[in-house]
């Protein structure tokens, strides 16, 4: 079976779509087998209490909706507020999506990570995650990285500090690239790196050398009123290397492409194994 699966799969290598057009594509990073695996994986239920904004670590100018999954700030001027997840992670490999409209952003809306010591609400208009020793956070309208109150430079693209060791054939992005609503957050705590991902493509490391052992919150700060901001933990996974089977599904769907729901039903497979597939994204 398994000879006669791999002549089925050549012969659609060639009828595979084409990728996409985004540009974020151009820009896009080789992944790992592990973070390959976790973005191609079922999400997690909805109502996952990792998927919650806190109702403790939350500036008092947000408003948590019902679900805990979506905060609002309200119409404050001079001021900028954050809010962190309920819960945060200490080791693994971890997926976010966090939902927020281009429109809503205004000037200084970030996305990143915090320690717990990260400050939630100052006056004036600031980098709030990333203004702090405690958070790193990447500015969604200038594209910049910021750590401890200082800009690394654009991301995607080369940073500022010692960075010597970055290829020369590094993909830069010359000028702040307009950023869609969905963005992936991936926290790998083993490693301790932070990346993102837009448009489905992984757009490389943006911090590394984070603390190891110590509890890590995705983080969002914003300044302006009415911005709605939604969070999804969507899945993670142990140091462990990925399963066998969980690689080679992940091959197969890559070559079905977009037509695989056509197309399983011809693969020499069981039912049972059909369906594995394409339950899995």
């Amino acid at each position: 079976m398994g000879l006669s699966l791999s002549v089925w799969l050549y012969s659609r290598a060639d009828a595979s779509p084409p990728s996409s057009s985004s540009s974020f594509r151009l820009l896009a990073v080789p992944t790992s087998s592990r973070l390959t695996v976790t973005l191609n994986s079922s999400p997690v239920t909805p109502g996952d209490s990792r998927s919650h904004w806190s109702t403790v670590h939350c500036s008092s100018h947000f408003l948590l909706s019902a679900c805990k999954q979506e905060v609002t700030r309200l119409p404050v001027e001079r001021s900028s507020d954050g809010v962190r997840a309920e819960m945060g992670v200490k080791s693994g490999l971890h997926v976010w999506e966090v939902l927020w409209s281009p429109n809503h952003r205004g000037s200084h809306a970030v996305l990143g990570i915090s320690r717990q010591s990260c400050p939630l609400q100052v006056s004036g208009y600031n980098v709030l995650v990333g203004g702090d020793p405690w958070s790193w956070g990447w500015e969604l309208k200038t594209n910049q990285l910021w750590h401890a109150g200082q800009s690394l430079g654009l991301y995607p693209g080369k940073r500022k500090a010692a960075e010597s060791s970055t290829s020369p054939h590094t993909k830069v992005a010359e000028t702040p690239l307009p950023l869609p609503e969905r963005i992936l957050l991936v926290l790998d705590a083993d490693a301790g790196t932070l990346g993102f991902v837009v448009d489905g493509s992984f757009l490389g490391i943006a911090f590394k050398d984070l603390p190891r052992g110590v509890e890590l919150f995705p983080a969002v700060s914003s300044v302006r009123g009415g911005a709605s901001i939604r969070l999804r933990y969507l899945n993670g996974a142990t140091r462990d290397p990925p399963a066998l089977m969980a690689l080679c599904g992940l091959s197969i769907r890559h070559v079905l492409g977009q037509q695989r729901q056509n197309q399983m039903h011809k693969l020499p497979l069981p039912p049972c194994l059909q369906h594995y597939l394409l339950s899995s994204q």
